[in-house]
């Protein structure tokens, strides 16, 4: 009960104190005694602190036969460390109402820390634990990993499960990229407990670490605790190189038969980088065809007009070495293909024609406003910084966001939406729909 009520308070104040901050929020760089660099913003109405921070090393380095590697390391992250059996753990954990969080995406393991100060250094030591000494007992492992293969056996019925992931592996066949994270029925079970303990070794590293705290801390305070959770990992760790690499399959259609009473479709193509000058006239452009939710074309073309779907979207991916725009939507089976053709239908009318002036400045506008929105709470705030450092964007992006969506011109936009939606797309769909069939296999 006092955990539970200690979470509630820590939330209603994460939720209360950021709001003003995120309006004029200032962002430091500072540099720990043992040389590592974080970014910080200090708040101290509330004695507070959330940490955020990032590995480059995800699921994109699993061997093929052992892909979710990643995924299930991290998931045993906080299932015991040092001398502290799984049940110690947590109960550290829940008698000081720490939260720590682990997940691994595609080409990073990002880690979170959410503590009241009279807790912050029992944190940031279960943290330093986890990181250097995870125990990795056979019987956590075995209780996680069912769990695990528990939620793949699922996602072989769930049809957005079955979309997705054909649309990945056919994007990037025999690709890193093109796997599932959590890894397959077949992977998972191959996954040995040395396996799980060469993964922290491989990719826990200060060079490239990204680090943002957020909260009532100084600097001084800040940098201590940061070496104590992480100077003790080594300095450098080599890791493999992927090359870089653009979708394939695109003008294919792939209907997986499922029976189930609707239709999901998974659409997608090449797309832009978060380096490249065009990627904020693609933001702009990506907003206006499917990424505006209830504003979008998509939207009011399937949804409004017709019926066709609860909703329809796109939005802009991005990794390390490619990028795509991919969306997806859910629609009763006899009228996936009057869906699907609407679909293509306005990407082409995109692709060709561009959007108008009126939808560009509404887009800005939205855009401009609605940022502060990922900025309202301390967790959303640390989270942003350290996607900020991993995109290269620099400690200043949030002032200078404005200034770079208001320099897109309409020439940019139409110039950009005939470069993103020109390429051709990939469809997948699983269900039964009827009158509609693969194509260019």
């Amino acid at each position: 009960m006092k955990f539970r009520t200690l979470l509630a308070a820590m939330a209603a104040l994460g939720l209360t104190l950021m709001a003003p901050a995120a309006r004029a929020m200032t962002i430091e760089r500072l540099v720990s005694p043992a040389g590592i660099e974080a970014w910080l913003v200090r708040e101290s109405a509330v004695p507070l602190v959330v940490l955020n921070y990032a590995f480059a090393g995800g699921s994109s380095e699993d061997p093929a036969d052992k892909a979710g590697l990643a995924s299930l390391a991290t998931h045993l992250l906080d299932e015991g460390a040092g001398n502290l059996d799984s049940k110690t753990f947590h109960e550290r954990l829940e008698n000081h109402a720490i939260e720590l969080g682990f997940s691994s995406g595609r080409d990073y393991m990002h880690g979170s820390l959410r503590a009241l100060n009279e807790h912050r250094a029992e944190a940031f030591d279960l943290l330093r634990l986890a990181l250097t000494a995870p125990r990795f007992d056979a019987a956590d492992v075995e209780r996680v990993r069912s769990q695990v293969l528990s939620g793949l056996r699922r996602d072989t019925s769930n049809p957005n499960s079955i979309a997705s992931r054909r649309w990945w592996a056919t994007a990037f066949p025999g690709h890193p990229y093109g796997r599932e994270t959590k890894g397959s029925l077949d992977s998972v079970p191959n996954i040995t407990v040395d396996d799980l303990k060469s993964y922290p070794k491989r990719v826990f590293a200060r060079a490239g670490l990204k680090i943002a705290i957020v909260g009532d801390i100084d600097a001084k305070t800040a940098g201590e605790l940061i070496d104590h959770a992480f100077a003790s990992l080594p300095a450098k760790i080599e890791q493999p190189r992927l090359s870089p690499v653009t979708p394939r399959g695109l003008g294919r259609r792939i209907v997986i038969d499922i029976d189930v009473p609707q239709a999901v479709v998974t659409f997608g193509g090449a797309g832009i980088a978060r380096s490249d000058p065009d990627f904020m006239a693609a933001y702009i452009v990506n907003h206006i065809l499917g990424g505006g939710s209830f504003s979008s074309r998509l939207y009011r073309e399937v949804r409004e007009k017709r019926g066709l779907a609860y909703g329809v979207s796109d939005s802009l991916v991005w990794f390390k070495q490619a990028a795509v725009f991919i969306g997806g939507t859910a629609t009763r089976a006899d009228r996936t293909g009057e869906a699907l053709a609407i679909i293509e239908q306005e990407i082409k009318r995109m692709a060709e024609n561009g959007p108008t002036a009126e939808e560009v400045a509404k887009a800005k506008s939205y855009l401009k406003s609605s940022y502060a929105l990922g900025l309202d709470t301390s967790g959303k705030i640390a989270s942003q910084l350290v996607q900020m450092q991993l995109d290269n964007l620099g400690i200043d992006y949030i002032q200078r966001r404005s200034a770079m969506i208001d320099a897109v011109t309409l020439e940019d936009a139409k110039r950009v939406a005939k470069r993103l939606y020109s390429g051709g797309l990939l469809v997948t769909v699983a269900g039964r729909p009827k009158g509609l069939a693969s194509q260019g296999e």
